[in-house]
């Protein structure tokens, strides 16, 4: 089974300078990187143009390309499917600049979550709002040669889209070429599927993966929790994903205070995954 295409990421990199997370992507042999839009490395509302392109420079200068844009956009305040139509407009404005930058930056996915509705409303209402934020979004993108890839979230993260066949109707709903899926292995989990799960739902529109262990839930390094790795691969390579995967490293917050160790720990127990019992590189 071929190593998989895992981008870096500056997820646990946030209190550390944007080039430090550079150079330790480009030392640890990654290609691409998925780029948390978060302050100060990359924060939407405060980058110009010309900042996301010397944000470029400063990352091909390192034989290193931007695959996917991820705003902040959970615990912020952002949320496509506010009730509050102000809060609602400003999150699309939101996610319409980051399609900007996106294409500021080469690259060629915008990451998106649905939002949330009240609790004390017919779901059915927040799943409108969302989806009709979500086509102004895509087309939005699509104009800029964006492609965008939408996440489901943890029940407590959001009470629209939860799990694999919730997102398929979500595309279906929208249907939006250019609008693919994300599996998050941890949400995955936390909603007790599978990878054959999401790929029964959603086939080839599969575009990105969130590679990380859990207990289910936590966002963990691999080894701090409990999901199967090992079994994951083999589910991905039979499934015939051949796509990107980035280790979105959370935790408690202590990832923070030295990322890379961590990630080179995650990317040694992908190198065992693959191969039980080799010797670590």
């Amino acid at each position: 089974m071929p190593f998989p295409l895992i981008t870096g990421s500056n997820f646990s990199y946030q209190h550390l300078p944007f080039d430090r997370f550079l150079d330790d992507a480009a030392d640890l042999g990654r290609e691409e990187v998925e780029l948390w839009g978060v302050a100060p490395h990359f924060h939407v509302p405060w980058v110009s143009d010309a900042e996301a392109r010397a944000v470029r420079r400063r990352v091909e200068s390192r034989g290193l390309r931007v695959r996917c844009l991820t705003p902040e956009q959970v615990m912020y305040p952002v949320n496509i499917a506010s009730p509050d139509t102000r809060l609602r407009a400003a999150s699309i404005a939101m996610f319409r600049r980051a399609a900007e930058l996106c294409a500021e930056l080469g690259a060629g996915l915008l990451l998106l979550t649905p939002g949330r509705g009240h609790e004390d409303e017919p779901v059915e209402i927040g799943l409108r709002r969302s989806a009709d934020a979500l086509a102004e979004i895509a087309a939005y993108a699509g104009g800029l040669g964006v492609s965008c890839v939408l996440e489901p979230l943890q029940r407590v993260e959001s009470n629209l889209l939860n799990d694999s066949r919730a997102l398929a109707r979500m595309l279906d709903e929208v249907g939006a070429p250019n609008l693919g899926a994300v599996l998050d292995t941890v949400g995955m989990a936390v909603a007790g599927e599978s990878v054959d799960d999401y790929f029964d739902a959603l086939g080839d529109r599969i575009r990105h993966v969130h590679l990380i262990d859990g207990r289910p839930a936590g966002h963990l390094a691999w080894g701090d929790g409990e999901l199967p790795l090992a079994g994951y691969l083999a589910a991905f390579a039979r499934r015939g994903y051949d796509g990107h995967m980035t280790f979105e490293l959370f935790g408690d917050g202590t990832y923070a205070f030295a990322p890379r160790p961590v990630v080179e720990r995650c990317l040694a127990a992908v190198r065992d995954a693959l191969t039980p019992g080799a010797p670590r590189a």
